[in-house]
């Protein structure tokens, strides 16, 4: 992989994972983006995964790579501590940072997102268009970072705030807004300005430097300007931004080909999936029309959402045994049965990774991307 592999650094990487599934589509409770990384560091290929488990690791490793693209989240709550010898996905993560392997993680803005994990099953299903279960306000995930800088450093600043993320608006990158001005500083006794003398008021010309960023980038883009920025103490301010959009929320809903039925639909997409079995609740020959789809697991939110409620058959990827039983009393707004279909967890995932891998080499071309064959669903059949 890395002798045929354009170079692009992590970064590059990151922000083109960013723009097919934005953070900001995430849920509140979940970890996505770069879990471990350097932005700065050339990469030199990325396999993609649904599980970053020992077996994914060394066949990345093996394969070149230097950037696992795990769908699951391998550090999801936060950790105290990184032990080799431990049974949780600490170790692995330590394992990985020993081989200076990058990882990133893009879970449910990759659910949320436009082609995303929910669209893939929808188009299995054979739906043609699609809407997410329902539109909720953008959360004011993204800030703008304020730093002010000699007029001779702005490009420097500015790459260096790009570099760590921070200047993309929707499909436009490296995004700043810049005014110029005048500043002034005093310098006490212990300090050491590079411009001008301490002990005396100072005036220079300054220009004000704007660039908007994620809000979990702000500590490296601020990093980022600190270790460029010639001043002994810049002034950065960073300012939190008001939700002005919707944004797409979890799950699609869409409407099936005519004549389908709950027994149909089961037999298609366990083909189309590769899963050794599906289960079903309801009646194999009931005609099924509108489906409502969330990935992984549903439990009972298509219930809870308003778009969802006239979804005559929930495809998800698993349905725990009380809620299995709720979905058999469960009636739509018309009293019929609402059937359910259970591809399994990670067989309701797994799809989405060749149509993320086929996004990336278009964003990313000429870099070696693989989908792992070692990925594997943690069940065995027998």
């Amino acid at each position: 992989m890395a002798s045929r592999s354009k170079r692009y650094g992590i970064g590059a990487v990151v922000r083109a994972l960013d723009a097919i599934a934005d953070p900001a589509l995430a849920q509140d409770w979940d970890n996505v983006g770069l879990i471990a990384g350097d932005r700065g560091v050339s990469c030199r290929g990325a396999m993609l995964c649904i599980d970053m488990t020992a077996e994914v690791l060394d066949e990345a490793t093996a394969a070149g790579a230097n950037l696992i693209v795990a769908y699951h989240p391998p550090i999801f709550r936060p950790i105290t501590r990184l032990s080799a010898d431990s049974a949780e996905t600490d170790a692995l993560v330590l394992r990985a940072l020993y081989q200076k392997m990058h990882i990133y993680s893009p879970h449910t803005a990759l659910d949320a997102a436009d082609g995303g994990t929910n669209d893939v099953i929808a188009g299995l299903c054979g739906i043609d268009a699609t809407a997410p279960f329902e539109d909720v306000p953008a959360e004011p995930r993204q800030v703008k970072v304020v730093v002010f800088v000699p007029p001779d450093e702005v490009e420097t600043v500015a790459e260096a705030m790009f570099s760590a993320g921070a200047g993309r608006i929707g499909e436009y990158e490296r995004c700043s807004y810049r005014l110029a001005g005048t500043g002034t500083f005093f310098g006490t006794e212990g300090t050491d300005p590079s411009v001008g003398e301490r002990g005396r008021l100072e005036r220079v010309e300054e220009i004000r430097l704007e660039a908007v960023a994620p809000r979990q980038a702000v500590a490296g883009v601020l990093g980022a300007v600190r270790r460029v920025h010639s001043y002994e103490e810049p002034a950065m301010d960073v300012y939190p931004l008001d939700a002005s959009r919707m944004r797409a929320g979890i799950g699609r809903i869409g409407s099936l080909p005519g004549g389908t039925t709950l027994s149909r639909l089961a037999k298609r997409l366990k083909k189309a999936v590769g899963a050794p079995r599906v289960q079903v609740i309801g009646v194999a020959g009931q005609r099924v029309h509108r489906a409502a789809i969330c990935v992984g697991s549903a439990g009972r939110l298509p219930a809870g959402t308003p778009r969802a409620r006239d979804c005559d058959v929930i495809v998800t990827g698993e349905v725990s045994h009380h809620d299995a039983l709720y979905w058999r009393r469960r009636r739509t707004v018309e009293g019929g049965a609402v059937g359910v279909i259970a591809l399994g967890h990670w067989y309701s995932e797994r799809p989405v990774l060749a149509c993320l891998a086929e996004r990336m080499r278009e964003a990313l071309p000429g870099l070696g991307i693989s989908v792992s064959r070692k990925d594997r669903d943690p069940f065995t059949i027998v």
